[in-house]
């Protein structure tokens, strides 16, 4: 008896009883691990049973409303739930190889929506047999274990790899609506802002991102004694943009991310030559697996083109 239960403790376990005890992990339920995975709550029940069996401990705790993890099953769901990420991603790019091509890639959403996107026509006209796939998420992704082709990323040049390709700097710059400054008081010099509404992040001053203040501004320039008519405050860039486009006040904007409203005159930069630099820039970061594949190649360069054209237009800080 004790030879056949060693027997069974030492053989792999099925791939069913593992994705089906990643999605309970997940959920801490039960019956919305048996929605997700298309089956009854007795049948997810039974590959957690079996699994328990095979590797020998309890890995829930079992309570009348819910479940959690026992330290067996923590342990465990840190190895599998990378090694199901790493699976489904390798399976999705041999689908990718054998159909279309395709370019997948991550970065965070203020980026995606104000610089790259209104720039993408223009490349899936140039390559139309080229799928383009966008994860925009504020959330650092590793290249090498996701089925992610690139990563556009907003950093110091100390916290990106070293083989990562710099696309421009920026510098940051007030920036409004023209109706609002044809309508209201005149904004000529620094202190001029005293009459407006200036909007800005909300969390600039608590986070590393204290560059992108008003405060920072108003040091350099003018004096961080000055109190505007009133604050407005975001926790997205492209949040602040658009409410300075309705005219609801003043911005202190990434002067890269606002280069199609500045083009289009949708917004103005009444103090041009009061532009702060920034110590951020935006870089192009490849995964090392899909780097030579001529798909990746082609949006690589396509984005270095575009980014040269950001920095003929507005400098490069």
């Amino acid at each position: 008896m004790l030879h056949s239960k060693t027997h069974l403790r030492s053989r792999p376990v099925s791939a069913g009883q593992l994705r089906a005890f990643e999605a309970v992990a997940r959920h801490l339920n039960f019956r919305a691990a048996a929605e997700e995975l298309a089956l009854t709550q007795s049948a997810v029940s039974r590959q957690i049973q079996g699994l328990e069996d095979d590797v020998g401990a309890s890995l829930f705790h079992r309570h009348t409303r819910a479940v959690e993890l026992t330290s067996a099953g923590a342990l465990l769901l840190r190895a599998v739930s990378p090694s199901l990420d790493r699976i489904d991603g390798a399976v999705r790019q041999i689908r990718q190889s054998a159909g279309r091509k395709s370019v997948s890639l991550t970065t965070f959403a203020s980026f995606a929506s104000m610089w790259l996107i209104p720039r993408l026509e223009a490349f899936q006209q140039a390559y139309a047999d080229i799928d383009i796939r966008i994860d925009a998420s504020d959330v650092a992704v590793d290249l090498e274990i996701s089925d992610l082709d690139l990563a556009l990323r907003y950093a110091p040049a100390s916290q990106v790899p070293a083989h990562a390709i710099r696309l421009f700097g920026e510098q940051m710059t007030p920036v409004a609506s023209p109706w609002l400054l044809k309508s209201g008081p005149p904004l000529k010099k620094p202190g001029d802002l005293a009459r407006f509404t200036l909007i800005e992040a909300g969390d600039a001053h608590h986070t590393h991102l204290e560059w992108l203040s008003w405060r920072r501004w108003l040091e350099a320039y003018a004096t961080s004694a000055l109190e505007p008519k009133r604050w407005l405050y975001f926790n997205q860039a492209n949040q602040m943009v658009q409410a300075a486009l309705t005219g609801q006040g003043v911005v202190l904007a990434r002067l890269p991310l606002v280069a199609e409203s500045l083009a289009s005159g949708d917004l103005v930069e009444p103090l041009k030559h009061m532009r702060l630099e920034s110590p951020m820039a935006y870089w192009l970061v490849t995964g090392q697996r899909n780097v030579a594949r001529p798909e990746v190649i082609a949006f690589c360069d396509w984005l270095q083109a575009q980014a040269a054209l950001t920095k003929k237009a507005f400098g490069d800080a």
